[in-house]
């Protein structure tokens, strides 16, 4: 019962792109947030690539998926379009695509930075147990196809307004030269200076409270913003 397996997708599940993107489309509508809107040509694009990741049910059926994309030069990585059926969605099937989509990433990109946008808390307790920190836009890549994504968001009036400096997503982010700082440290045992204080990792359970709080915050504001912004136009007989 409830038995399912997590993979690097490929050539056999290309039939399955057309029901993954029903899936997303439905998700979006359901969250009132968007998944980057991609066809199944694309998704076929990325498994054939290598690039994506599925949780299949003992009938072959997908229930899980996610694929990476890469900006600037393979610089940054995205794990994007997480999805999960939402009958297999107190499984840890979220958690286990997510962690495969974050093995392959540093396998292919080892010195990439991995990055994510999310409103999900759920989603980013799974990234915090990756690595992940909370992390500003501005620290995100600077492409405009990163940011084309968000277009499919109902949000995305937010983050032009704010020239992609604020959004209800949170950004999130996991650089390998912590990683190499750390292991740098240990083998020539020092003690840490005052100039480089350790790092601890990011807890997310500690934390949650003030980031409910960021997003309703974060809600709030940009919900007073549009109103505003529609009663100017009111006011100019735009609207």
């Amino acid at each position: 019962m409830n038995q399912y397996k997590v993979q690097v997708a490929s050539a056999e599940h290309l039939h399955l792109a057309e029901a993954i993107c029903l899936e997303m489309e439905e998700s979006a509508k359901a969250r009132g947030t968007g998944i980057a809107k991609r066809s199944p040509q694309y998704l076929r694009d990325k498994i054939n690539e290598g690039k994506a990741i599925i949780a299949i049910d003992d009938n072959g059926a997908f229930v899980g998926f996610c694929y990476i994309e890469t900006w600037e030069h393979g610089k940054f990585v995205a794990n994007s379009g997480l999805i999960v059926k939402p009958e297999w969605r107190k499984y840890g099937v979220a958690k286990a695509v997510k962690a495969k989509a974050f093995e392959l990433s540093r396998s292919k990109y080892p010195d990439a930075k991995i990055i994510g946008i999310t409103t999900s808390l759920a989603v980013m307790k799974i990234n915090s147990e990756l690595g992940y920190e909370p992390t500003t836009f501005s620290e995100l890549p600077v492409d405009d196809a990163f940011w084309k994504g968000c277009q499919s968001c109902v949000n995305y009036d937010v983050l032009s307004r704010t020239d992609r400096k604020h959004c209800l997503c949170t950004g999130m982010i996991f650089d390998p030269e912590w990683e190499k700082k750390a292991k740098q440290r240990e083998a020539e045992t020092l003690v840490t200076s005052e100039s480089e204080p350790a790092r601890g990792n990011w807890d997310f359970l500690k934390d949650v409270k003030v980031l409910e709080r960021l997003l309703s915050i974060k809600e709030k504001m940009f919900l007073k913003m549009a109103e505003r912004s529609k009663e100017r136009k009111l006011r100019r007989g735009i609207a």
